[in-house]
């Protein structure tokens, strides 16, 4: 056969779903090389994570490192994968997977696998999959170095060139991102998150050191497998990732534990907050508001809606949310006006991204990390969820859940939402400000206030772990908006190890209007 009538057989063969030729077509077709085929099930995968969790950790390859340790991250920014190189770029998947390199900041190699049936074959690395400059350094790696993470592109049948735009990536330790319902990305989840923030003890960063991609699957979703190892554990993973406006991914994990983990942190998200229109030190950027999220929401499993504002604190603060199976949780990006961060990283498109839990997680409590930070290109920010039972050497947990990577969460309350918290200096204008006196005032909006009847004030309910209130009352905000009011009053509260912790929710009468909001406040 000549080139061109191969390629049209073997395009024909995939798209007929030929089990003879299947994605092994796909890939001849694509020029990708392949290893011998093996036996692979995601039973076989739990099974084969449960055997290396008895082992001693190796940990994954790191090929080549004289090489890949000078790809810094100019070098690697001019490498780029060939789309016409990509795993589906002819079918049969809808989605397209394309790779990323190995470089300075991504060393260590991670197996690629395209699975057929009951089987899966390696993808072997080759230099032909990229374009790069003729003297770049990587052009020295040898065949078979392997991956650094991998995209799934948008589809080839739809609106946007699909050689430009992806929606999914895995790339770097177990973390993984994706976009939201405004094609931006921002906040990134992660498989599992060990000892975060642990005194005496480092984190633990275990790895992706092996994907399964399926392509089989019709209509809007692809299906990747994940097997993940570190020092404290093996885990077996399976993402099924659908794309719609916005993102869903169902996910399945069976984890086997190697060692004791003192904070175990299941469906952990990681983002980024530096300040907003909660508190900006003057002069510290000429932009208004810098973050990925600017707070937690919780919708407790009693039903309760929770929203907690995000903190860049003095020094590492961990807060625990006790609860018995939660119906939900998730970092929010809930400020979407571009005039609050003026700026041309989009800021205002970032996801949101909310956990559902999948069945009944039992007792434990959403906890929140927040690190300081004096950028914002470092995340410090984790929410996961932490179960109350000891995670010890030799125990396995199993856990589903689904992750919406949508512009606000999919699940919306009838109760007002807390739009805004600002703080300032207490007491009255014009008058002597009182020292350690600080002035709050929160912000609601939603239906509940818009339909109060004329002349009656919503009714701020205050608690707080230390400090006395005072000056307190709530206002409609005029600015046109029905329903926008805020909740206004001053904390006096000593300087101290420990912080503020403030409860605050409106109501009329017996009746609850907003959403509970929970703020961490370190004095002054």
């Amino acid at each position: 056969m000549t080139g061109f009538d191969r390629r049209s057989v073997l395009k024909a063969a995939a798209a007929m779903g030929f089990s003879a030729a299947g994605f092994s077509a796909a890939a001849a077709l694509e020029g990708l090389k392949l290893g011998p085929a093996r036996p692979f099930s995601f039973e076989g995968l739990k099974a084969a994570a449960k055997r290396r969790a008895a082992e001693p950790y190796v940990g994954p390859p790191h090929p080549a490192p004289e090489i890949v340790g000078k790809i810094n991250y100019e070098a690697w920014g001019k490498i780029a994968f060939d789309m016409d190189h990509a795993l589906f770029a002819n079918g049969p998947g809808r989605f397209p997977v394309s790779f990323f390199h190995l470089g300075m900041f991504f060393q260590k190699a991670v197996e690629m696998n395209v699975v057929e049936g009951a089987s899966a074959r390696e993808i072997i690395y080759d230099q032909s999959y990229f374009t790069m400059p003729d003297d770049s350094v990587a052009k020295k790696l040898p065949q078979g170095a392997g991956f650094a993470g991998l995209r799934i592109q948008e589809p080839r049948d739809g609106a946007l060139d699909w050689r430009k735009n992806d929606w999914v990536a895995f790339l770097g330790a177990a973390y993984f991102r994706s976009i939201g319902a405004l094609r931006q990305y921002g906040l990134s989840a992660r498989a599992v998150a060990l000892n975060v923030a642990v005194a005496g003890k480092p984190e633990e960063f275990p790895d992706f050191t092996k994907f399964y991609i399926d392509g089989s699957a019709t209509g809007d979703s692809l299906t990747i497998y994940a097997l993940l190892e570190g020092p404290s554990i093996v885990g077996a993973c399976r993402f099924v990732m659908t794309r719609g406006k916005g993102v869903v991914m169902d996910i399945d994990q069976t984890l086997f534990l190697r060692a004791d983990v003192t904070r175990f942190g299941l469906a952990p998200v990681t983002s980024m907050y530096w300040f907003s229109e909660t508190k900006k030190e003057t002069g510290i950027d000429w932009r208004p508001e810098v973050h990925d999220s600017d707070g937690l929401a919780i919708w407790s499993g009693t039903g309760e809606r929770i929203w907690r504002p995000l903190n860049n604190p003095p020094r590492i603060m961990a807060s625990a949310f006790g609860d018995e199976n939660p119906r939900g949780f998730g970092l929010l990006q809930r400020d979407r006006n571009f005039d609050h961060y003026q700026d041309g990283v989009y800021y205002e498109r970032r996801p949101s991204l909310w956990v559902e839990p999948s069945g009944k997680w039992g007792k434990g409590s959403v906890e929140l990390v927040e690190i300081p930070t004096d950028d914002e290109i470092h995340d410090n920010i984790v929410a996961m969820w932490t179960p109350a039972t000891p995670a010890t050497a030799g125990s396995d947990v199993s856990l589903a859940y689904r992750l919406h990577w949508q512009a606000d969460e999919p699940f919306p309350t009838d109760l007002a939402r807390c739009v805004a918290t600002r703080l300032g200096n207490g007491g009255q204008p014009g008058q002597p400000r009182p020292k350690g006196v600080r002035k709050f005032m929160v912000e609601f909006a939603g239906p509940p206030l818009a339909n109060l009847p004329f002349g009656e004030k919503p009714e701020p309910v205050l608690w707080a772990s230390r400090g006395t209130f005072s000056y307190i009352f709530t206002e409609a905000v005029p600015d046109d908006q029905p329903g926008h009011w805020r909740a206004q009053f001053d904390l006096t509260a000593s300087p101290g190890i420990d912080p503020v912790e403030m409860r605050l929710f409106l109501r009329s009468g017996e009746k609850i209007l907003s959403e509970t909001w929970i703020f961490q406040y370190h004095p002054f």
